[in-house]
């Protein structure tokens, strides 16, 4: 590729005082693609799927099956539709970034196109997304008094712990954010560097990894909130 890859997103322009950069432009797109998608796959649902109900089927009901195992009969349905669409929109998000043209064609310079997940202000925000929903989800099942108690009680012992379930809670937004930044930043940075040195064949088998990465950075992102979701909205064995 002719463009360095740099850390920060690139800016391409500004609705009033909002920056447009190449991350946002591509993360807009995975949405189109899923929700028309989605449209197109419930059109017409029928009770012997073909086509593209089908091709979601089959990527859904495993999934869901897992997510049952761990989440229960009941919160399964609650959690699973938040989960899903973490998994589909990181994993669509991912693999855009991995089409020929991305951080070739340029606009002013600047790439107009850049995986999403590169950008650190986008994982960022997932992760404040699943962290916000985990605990909406925890005061729902929970209460509001138990939720409370899980961070403050008059015990010093109970205080000190959930002291370190709020450190915690900072932990896990820092975990999903940097980890799936930094698989597809250096996933970037390496097809960067491989086609810019070999043209053909030899950049092919870093593409597959690349899927291969893509796919398990979405799976890992999606099964953490889940597993949080379901362990903050359980109560404690031994409740203050």
């Amino acid at each position: 590729m002719e463009h360095a890859i740099v850390l920060k997103p690139e800016i391409l322009g500004f609705y009033k005082s909002l920056p447009i950069t190449n991350t946002l432009l591509v993360g807009w797109m995975a949405m189109v693609i899923l929700t028309l998608a989605s449209l197109l796959a419930t059109a017409k649902v029928k009770m012997v799927p073909t086509g593209l109900q089908n091709f979601f089927e089959a990527i859904i009901e495993p999934f869901y099956n897992l997510a049952k195992d761990l989440a229960g009969e009941k919160k399964v349905k609650v959690f699973f539709p938040f989960v899903a669409t973490f998994f589909l929109y990181i994993i669509v998000s991912n693999w855009l970034g991995l089409l020929p043209g991305f951080g070739t064609i340029t606009y002013h310079k600047e790439p107009i196109l850049r995986a999403p997940n590169s950008d650190l202000n986008m994982t960022l925000g997932l992760a404040l997304i699943s962290a916000v929903t985990t605990h909406i989800f925890a005061v729902k099942y929970l209460g509001i008094k138990n939720y409370l108690l899980r961070w403050v009680a008059l015990n010093p012992i109970f205080l000190f712990v959930g002291f370190l379930e709020i450190i915690s809670e900072v932990t896990k937004l820092v975990s999903l954010s940097f980890r799936l930044f930094g698989n597809i930043f250096a996933g970037e940075v390496v097809l960067s560097t491989v086609a810019g040195i070999f043209a053909f064949i030899v950049p092919l088998p870093f593409y597959f990894l690349e899927i291969v990465v893509g796919f398990v950075q979405a799976a890992v992102f999606a099964m953490l909130t889940l597993v949080f979701m379901v362990l903050l909205s359980e109560k404690h064995s031994s409740e203050h």
